[in-house]
């Protein structure tokens, strides 16, 4: 079986792929740069783009299931080319998606489940990759700078979003489901910080941000006021279902979601000089 992967070098995307190759499943990667795309030699790659629907017939020729993000272009807003999407999709042949939610449904969502297609919606709260926006920072001063300090979320590890979605497109039985996926608990700005102190074996210091100096610290770096007033919503005031740790990832892969302290120590090069 060929599986289709977009979204291949991100966070999630690149565990999917890895998941499904483990599996002994042939991969396609979809990327807009395929120069820059990094994944294992036996993926075969494939230049695309979500927001482009004219460019995916040969991604999708001939491919069993899809992996599929539910955002696109530099500025992550929500796909608008859902219909588009679904169309090609079962055109290919296409028997089996499953669509990475980006914090509310959208266009993409809503055509999957009007089409004949098996999906299944994804629901990662929070990624535990997200942290690594913090390394620099970590690095040369040893603090950081982030709002709504005490706000806790059910952080999940990328590779088991991977590990579930690679489940899901390869084992089937889960179409019109929607899951929540979570690590096995909770963790605040402040806590995740000082579990990578507690790990580096030094005191890391955390400067709360007032909401407006989040806001115009987006605003610089560029997002777009969709983004912003997504991550302000979801990291001020989320719903209880993403401070909520459900089992999911267990029921799913038939093993325990991997902890935040166990993603810090496969990833504390990033947080040292």
């Amino acid at each position: 079986m060929t599986y289709l992967v977009t979204g291949a070098t991100g966070k999630a995307g690149r565990q999917v792929v890895e998941e499904l190759l483990r599996a002994g499943h042939q991969v396609r990667a979809l990327t807009r740069d395929p120069a820059r795309a990094r994944l294992p030699r036996q993926v075969e790659i494939v230049q695309g783009d979500l927001t482009e629907p004219g460019s995916l017939p040969p991604a999708l020729r001939g491919v069993a299931g899809a992996h599929l993000l539910t955002v696109g272009g530099d500025d992550y807003a929500t796909l608008r080319t859902g219909p588009e999407l679904a169309d090609l999709a079962a055109e290919a042949g296409v028997r089996r998606v499953t669509l990475l939610w980006n914090g509310q449904p959208g266009p993409v969502e809503e055509a999957f489940e009007h089409s004949d297609i098996e999906w299944t919606r994804l629901q990662p709260m929070d990624f535990m990759g997200n942290t690594l926006t913090w390394a620099r920072a970590i690095r040369a001063e040893g603090r950081v700078s982030e709002p709504f300090g005490d706000v806790p979320m059910a952080l999940i590890h990328e590779a088991d979003v991977g590990a579930v979605a690679a489940a899901v497109l390869a084992g089937g039985g889960h179409g019109g489901r929607s899951y929540m996926l979570t690590g096995p608990e909770t963790y605040t700005a402040r806590q995740r910080l000082a579990m990578i102190g507690k790990v580096l074996g030094r005191e890391l210091e955390f400067a709360e941000l007032t909401e407006e100096q989040a806001r115009e610290r987006w605003r610089r770096a560029g997002y777009g006021q969709e983004l912003i007033e997504l991550l302000a919503s979801w990291q001020g005031n989320p719903p209880p279902e993403a401070y909520t740790v459900v089992p999911a990832v267990r029921e799913i892969t038939g093993r325990e979601p991997r902890t935040f302290e166990q993603w810090v120590r496969e990833h504390i090069g990033h947080f040292t000089q």
